[in-house]
């Protein structure tokens, strides 16, 4: 089997098994995705939708989160990880939403990605499900499936990302990059699967 005929069975299987494709991290607009993004680093999105709730009630908008202090951040989200460097991160975002971007969050990678807190990964979630943009986010899920199923080396993310864009349709890279991440955390986990046990690496015979 081809790397592209394994492509092509991978987004098949996935259509199937998730046609709807829910954004994980709950949110309202633009900004407050941006935001949840960013705190989902290094935590789970269970953790970051626990937390949210009470960071949007007091700084729900870039002008709010740029005007209160960084410390008040922190006590909103001290239970997740990184919080003190996230918590800087994120003000100093909202501040530059405000000075830069007259409130409004940007709609280019260039210009996310200059912001505190926010690397590639981050912007492309926020342009793919925000805007609507074409996108392949990695994150760990996907990166160690695409390794396993043999669509990419692995070696980077960046080198995963070019690869799954090579293979998969640009029209179907903001749905099937959940798809993945949703059969990553319910079927073929780090743990629970040695690239033989779950329904598409059997299928695939990649162990």
């Amino acid at each position: 089997m081809t790397r592209q005929q394994r492509a092509d069975y991978v987004a098949r299987k996935l259509a199937r098994l998730y046609p709807a494709t829910p954004v994980p991290l709950d949110h309202t607009d633009a900004f407050t995705l941006l935001v949840a993004v960013v705190l989902s680093a290094q935590c789970t999105d269970k953790k970051v939708n626990e937390v949210t709730p009470a960071l949007f009630e007091v700084a729900g908008t870039p002008a709010k989160l740029a005007a209160i202090p960084v410390e008040t951040v922190l006590g909103l989200i001290r239970q997740l990880g990184l919080a003190p460097q996230k918590s800087k991160a994120l003000v100093g975002l909202a501040q530059l939403i405000m000075s830069k971007h007259a409130g409004q969050v940007p709609q280019t990678f260039e210009e996310l990605e200059e912001l505190p807190g926010v690397g590639h990964k981050t912007a492309s979630v926020v342009m793919a499900q925000a805007f609507g943009v074409p996108a392949f986010p990695v994150d760990t899920h996907i990166h160690r499936l695409a390794k396993r199923w043999k669509l990419s080396p692995g070696k980077s993310v960046e080198q995963v990302e070019r690869d799954l864009k090579k293979v998969f349709p640009e029209d179907s890279w903001n749905k099937l990059h959940l798809r993945i991440i949703f059969y990553g955390r319910e079927h073929c986990t780090a743990r629970g699967c040695d690239g033989k046990t779950c329904g598409i690496c059997a299928a695939l015979r990649v162990g």
